[in-house]
């Protein structure tokens, strides 16, 4: 019934339509004018549609032959992909204005990514996976290069675009095989004709499937794209990147390996695993050497990539768990990491140099001391909630049958440190330096503040996100 399946993707409808009243109000009215207006309802909007859809119920329901689902994987994915957009929509209003950035098109475009991801994280379909992917995609490119008068911003737009073009290749390449050889788009189809073994021809869509799904979660080798973009893109634009677009990918490859490959996963798991490994080592060495505070989240991020990766390399319950907390406490810590580097600014500009945080501590206490915290977790010490998102994935690869990924996620954790416990060393110890202004956003303050209470009071029951994920990956690996 045509009915039912409009009801089931109506959060999808009311997020689509939205956009497309938002675009033809602000063309017929006064432009510009509106856009911090409009990026306050599109915030207040997410969070209705994120309460929506996480107090729906826990049944799993199909939409158009199977090609929509609406699970409870997925009503968590979407939920972290909703509240981490309204979240960075909030921080950005203020730094886009003060620079003359501030489109009405901007929260139109999160708008039309954010559904994008909703689709993806919901696909039961190669064809919805790929119409997810690509409105996401399209809308993320446009905004990379927002900021039309830098030559950085354009061509981290550029770069992202061609490489993502790049991927997507990839990605169709990969799905054409999967459907050739096993003679449909649909997730439940392609599980049905590997029962009795992968054939050759299924095991290269696979493999041409996670590369293409590896480009979108930066993962190594395919994350070359990330430290260029995350620093020529305007400051807010690379939070985004770094918090749902993350979570959309993360959660769209455990839906395809789970849900169209999840009788081989002897045959996947040495793909993810490897991407794990790679990307834990890449990220944490060649961070060590950048100096741009941006280029240096941007390989955090590929680093943190590779362990939520150990999560889905597992293959079980337990993995796919691991995954999702992973990526909420990692949404949590870069929201608050990002707000302290939306904050840093010397004389109205802003500050990317790690340099300029020295002795930040003597004129800031309270907001280094939050900063301290959020790069402490990010390097997973302990007792702070970071270390229990690593505990989670290393716990999860070691049963999984994957201990030497979980020494290895040790190791590459122990090399990682170094660079965040730099920026600490800076903060505390560092030589006296012309002092940062003060930003007096509120804004940005109460995010600092709460992502940094959230690492150390997290510990005491992470904040009822453990069961949640449990009965997500339970909902996912069938």
């Amino acid at each position: 019934m045509i009915g039912t399946d409009l009801q089931i993707i109506l959060p999808e409808i009311v997020l689509s339509v939205f956009a497309m009243v938002a675009l033809l109000g602000a063309v017929y009215t006064t432009k510009d004018k509106a856009a911090g207006l409009l990026v306050w309802g599109t915030a207040g909007i997410f969070v209705i549609v994120g309460l929506w859809i996480g107090t729906t119920g826990d049944e799993t329901r199909e939409a158009f032959a199977g090609s929509f689902v609406d699970d409870g994987f997925a009503r968590f994915a979407k939920v972290l992909i909703l509240f981490s957009a309204a979240a960075i929509l909030l921080m950005s209003q203020e730094y886009l204005a003060r620079r003359d950035l501030l489109r009405f098109e901007y929260p139109v475009l999160v708008t039309l990514a954010v559904v994008g991801m909703m689709v993806m994280v919901s696909a039961g379909d190669l064809i919805a996976l790929y119409m997810g992917l690509e409105l996401q995609s399209l809308a993320l490119y446009v905004v990379a290069s927002l900021r039309r008068d830098s030559v950085k911003s354009t061509e981290a737009g550029l770069k992202y675009f061609v490489l993502g073009a790049l991927s997507s290749g990839l990605l169709l390449y990969g799905a054409s095989l999967t459907y050739g050889y096993a003679g449909s788009t649909l997730f439940s189809d392609i599980v049905a004709s590997s029962v009795d073994g992968v054939s050759l021809g299924l095991l290269f869509g696979l493999v041409f499937l996670c590369a293409g799904f590896a480009f979108k979660v930066s993962a190594a080798p395919f994350h070359m794209w990330t430290p260029d973009v995350y620093e020529g893109a305007p400051t807010p634009i690379t939070a985004f990147f770094a918090t749902a677009p993350k979570v959309a990918a993360m959660a769209l490859f455990g839906r395809v390996m789970f849900d169209a490959f999840g009788v081989v996963v002897a045959d996947w798991q040495q793909i993810v695993a490897f991407l794990s490994v790679v990307s834990m080592f890449l990220g944490s060495i060649a961070a060590i050497g950048q100096r741009n505070i941006k280029r240096l989240m941007a390989y955090s991020s590929i680093t943190h990539m590779g362990f939520a990766l150990m999560g889905l390399a597992a293959g079980t319950v337990l993995g796919v768990q691991a995954m999702l907390i992973y990526m909420a406490i990692y949404v949590v810590m870069n929201l608050g990491t990002f707000a302290f580097i939306l904050s840093m600014e010397k004389d109205g500009m802003p500050v990317t140099d790690i340099d300029a945080l020295q002795m930040y501590s003597a004129r800031e206490p309270l907001k280094a001391l939050a900063m301290l915290i959020l790069l402490f977790s990010l390097a997973g010490v302990p007792p702070l909630v970071g270390f229990f998102g690593k505990l989670y994935v290393l716990r999860a690869a070691y049963d999984g049958g994957l201990a030497w990924l979980a020494v290895a996620g040790v190791v590459a954790s122990v090399i990682g440190a170094f660079y965040y416990l730099r920026i600490v060393y800076f903060m505390y110890f560092g030589e006296e330096r012309e002092p940062l202004d003060r930003n007096g956003s509120p804004v940005l303050w109460g995010v600092l503040m709460v992502s940094a209470a959230i690492m150390v009071f997290g510990v005491i029951n992470l904040f009822g996100v453990e069961p949640l994920a449990a009965a997500a990956a339970d909902t996912l690996v069938n």
